[in-house]
């Protein structure tokens, strides 16, 4: 397949906008981070909530420690967007042309969407391990990139990676809650109008924004147990942890080993601990994404366009000097 401009333009305005986002949400993605990383016993818990984080660091004088870690989940973020936006666009494309149709249905849609999340949980996976534990390192105490990839092995830089790609499923969860509550709410519409010979065809502005932040929610709270596992088993090891001491070795961590720890020490509740930033982060985050995404779109097309004349009309001349 040739190569896609279009897809190049996608690509690099929603990494774009990723890095933005995550730049802005930082200080609140390492708090709740933190906070869901400590697996305790209730009356020994460091954290009582997320907000417990902030006002520690504020305290000890580290405020500028809930950046630890930027440098990393921001290159892992601008590459984890380009390569899903990039996926998405090219994999898209591969399924027009191979089956001729000119639109892609729903389930061909999500299809693709979990396919390019796929690709990049793979490529991308030892840059997340790395930024988790960076954000879960006792504050000013947060080691480099190329310190905390080596400290570890190659296996464990791909820590949690199963779960992550079961977290690639949850657009399509969010995709069929919002189709399930739009289908209620246009019959309860329908029924509202019976006899008027009118029916609603669609949702308004307004009611789309809002199924779309509660279906969100919904794949968030399907899926979070899934999350709070995969924080837990990326997470830094506790200069504290006592457990950690008396072992003396450093043993690996599973799914089942996080989730049996969870069970033991907090209980069901414990699956859902932190969910309430989560839901915030998640719903903040994709909000700024697509914006500052939709603002720079057209900008990054004329410059890719631009780059690519300029380039076109440079190799000549150099190639006839």
């Amino acid at each position: 397949m040739a190569f896609d401009l279009g897809s190049l333009a996608e690509a690099t305005s929603g990494a774009i906008g990723a890095l933005v986002s995550t730049s802005i949400l930082y200080p609140l993605d390492t708090c709740k981070t933190k906070y869901q990383a400590e697996v305790r016993a209730h009356h020994q818990q460091k954290y009582r909530n997320t907000s417990a984080v902030l006002w520690e660091a504020i305290a000890n004088g580290q405020v500028l420690s809930l950046y630890q870690g930027l440098g990393t989940k921001n290159l892992q973020s601008f590459i984890s967007q380009f390569v899903y936006f990039y996926g998405y666009s090219f994999f898209k494309k591969l399924y027009l042309e191979k089956t001729g149709n000119k639109t892609i249905g729903t389930k061909a849609n999500l299809i693709v969407g979990v396919a390019a999340g796929a690709c990049t949980v793979i490529i991308t996976q030892p840059l997340d391990t790395a930024a988790s534990r960076m954000q879960t390192s006792e504050f000013g105490k947060s080691k480099g990139l190329w310190k905390t990839l080596s400290e570890s092995s190659w296996s464990e830089a791909f820590d949690a990676l199963d779960i992550s790609l079961l977290l690639t499923t949850n657009p399509s969860i969010q995709y069929t809650a919002f189709d399930q509550l739009k289908q209620r709410l246009l019959n309860r519409q329908l029924k509202e109008k019976t006899g008027t010979g009118s029916s609603p065809q669609s949702l308004s502005a307004f009611s789309a924004f809002v199924l779309g932040a509660v279906a969100k929610c919904i794949a968030t709270f399907v899926t979070y147990p899934a999350i709070r596992c995969k924080v837990t088993i990326q997470a830094a090891d506790s200069d504290d942890n006592d457990e950690t001491k008396e072992a003396g070795s450093k043993k690996k961590k599973t799914v089942t080993g996080a989730l049996y720890s969870i069970w033991k020490r907090e209980g069901l509740l414990g699956f859902y601990k932190g969910i309430e930033a989560q839901i915030l982060k998640t719903v903040l985050s994709s909000a700024l994404l697509l914006m500052i995404k939709e603002k720079i779109s057209k900008t990054t097309w004329v410059l890719l366009l631009a780059l690519r004349r300029y380039l076109f009309t440079v190799q000549p001349r150099l190639k006839s000097a």
